[in-house]
């Protein structure tokens, strides 16, 4: 059976040894050598990816990323400088980093996106037919958080999802933020449904 280690636990020199073993190993295509690294190290790579990025199932796709870095770059490790642990989370911990770097310039593109798509709708609207114009002017009434979802799902075409990550919010309040931007357009747009 695999031993686990905990992320609290150091490892003994003969661990150790096996761990750099098993990775030159997995450097020669041993699959084997690669899985039994997975179950020793994994779950606290798992920990600290998901406590990084908030994000169990990223963090869970981070983790396969980084296994498969691992494998094809095995030739990189040096055990004079760290464990093959060390290595590994060192890993991680800056993939992980990546992934939060990109998002954030997600967040900031669609930020970007999102204030000229309102310039151009409030530049606009006296130019609009009048259909349009209501459209611009019930938009208006909405928050701003609203008003953001709103934008990003149906001028820009974002997911849910994706705009949970680009906002950094959660899923939930994405719909719980559209459904209420819905009702206050309805509301405004068809009040005979809204009374009836």
């Amino acid at each position: 059976m695999t031993r686990m280690y905990s992320s609290t636990e150091v490892l003994s020199d003969a661990a150790a040894a096996q761990d750099a073993a098993a990775l030159a190993e997995a450097s020669r295509g041993n699959s084997d050598a690669l899985a039994a690294l997975y179950d020793r190290h994994a779950p606290i790579m798992l920990n600290v990816a998901s406590r990084l990025l908030g994000d169990r199932e990223e963090a869970e796709d981070l983790l396969h990323d980084v296994f498969i870095e691992a494998w094809q770059r095995a030739e990189q490790y040096d055990p004079k400088r760290a464990s093959v642990r060390a290595w590994l989370l060192v890993r991680t911990r800056s993939r992980a980093l990546d992934r939060l770097r990109r998002r954030a310039a997600a967040a900031l593109a669609a930020e970007s996106q999102l204030a000229e798509s309102v310039d151009v709708v409030t530049n606009r609207e006296q130019c609009l037919p009048s259909d349009q114009r209501e459209v611009a002017r019930v938009l208006g009434r909405l928050s701003a958080e609203q008003r953001r979802v709103v934008e990003l799902r149906y001028l820009m075409g974002f997911s849910g999802r994706e705009i949970a990550e680009s906002q950094g919010i959660p899923l939930g309040t994405v719909k719980s933020r559209l459904a209420g931007a819905l009702a206050v357009m309805r509301a405004h747009m068809c009040p005979e449904r809204t009374t009836s």
